[in-house]
């Protein structure tokens, strides 16, 4: 195991931490208070807390750890190490916040909680998945269906968070309360895209300049991003040059226009958004 790798996996982890802090304090802190129900095995756990009083951590605890027996013999231990290390840390956090946590953050304002409670839970679960990460429950019952049926990951969840969430009418008796949990969802599914595609999101640079071999050069040590040398003319004066074509991370491109800048502040540069790149450095290409 290389330093880099060790070093990339306990950054991931510390991120899968953050999020699922951000995630349980969005719980407990805005959303369980206002009985808000949103999906996943934590809005099972929410509903059962407010029936009976049953906290929300060993619902969540009891439930999660079915499910990965289930999904450890079906799908196996690869997607499960994660998984399990995601329930450990959420059902602490989740003890730990309900315990501290007595009164709303937010008094009589059930919108707002909402929202704010939808941005944090939506929030940690995005920063949660960038990190390869999983917080188990409808996670785990989705990647099992999607095994022997052709149903989308996202689709699979949807249902399971829809019928949750109106699962919650038959102890509130209340259309507002699904109401403020649709709109709690909806809130976390932007959330979770915008954190997801945000990180992921790549850029292309085409770019011109006769000092194209210590640009590319550059951009191949120092940002450790491949470069690949088209040969190009101009249509007007006929000359002969060469196009460096470069795909990175959307983070990535001040470096890239400061590496340009520094040695050719005469180049030509083209830079546009690309939907997705798939290969090594970038994303995999998934079957379904």
């Amino acid at each position: 195991m290389t330093n880099k790798f060790k070093a990339d996996s306990i950054r991931e982890y510390v991120t899968i931490v953050i999020g699922l802090a951000m995630y349980a304090l969005g719980w407990t802190g805005f959303l369980l208070p206002h009985g808000i129900t949103t999906g996943g095995v934590t809005g099972i756990g929410a509903l059962l807390f407010f029936a009976k009083g049953i906290p929300v951590a060993a619902t969540y605890l009891i439930i999660n750890l079915i499910l990965l027996i289930i999904a450890i013999r079906i799908i196996g231990w690869t997607f499960c190490i994660r998984t399990a290390f995601g329930v450990a840390v959420l059902t602490v956090f989740l003890s730990v916040a309900q315990t501290l946590i007595k009164k709303p953050i937010l008094i009589n304002e059930p919108f707002m909680a909402c929202i704010l409670g939808g941005a944090l839970t939506g929030g940690g679960v995005g920063l949660v998945f960038t990190a390869n990460g999983s917080t188990g429950g409808t996670d785990i019952v989705a990647m099992v269906i999607n095994k022997y049926r052709n149903v989308t990951l996202g689709r699979v969840m949807l249902y399971c968070d829809l019928c949750i969430i109106s699962c919650s009418y038959l102890i509130f008796h209340s259309f507002e309360k699904i109401l403020f949990g649709l709109t709690t969802l909806i809130v976390m599914t932007y959330l979770v895209d915008f954190v997801v595609n945000g990180v992921r999101q790549s850029v292309q640079f085409l770019i011109i300049s006769k000092k194209y071999d210590e640009i590319a050069h550059r951009i191949n040590t120092e940002i450790i991003r491949g470069v690949t040398v088209l040969d190009g003319a101009g249509f007007y004066s006929q000359t002969p040059t060469k196009v460096l074509m470069v795909l990175a991370r959307k983070n990535e491109s001040a470096k890239i226009f400061r590496i340009i800048k520094q040695v050719d502040p005469n180049a030509f540069i083209s830079q546009s958004s690309v939907i997705g790149v798939y290969g090594q450095g970038f994303d995999v290409i998934k079957s379904k």
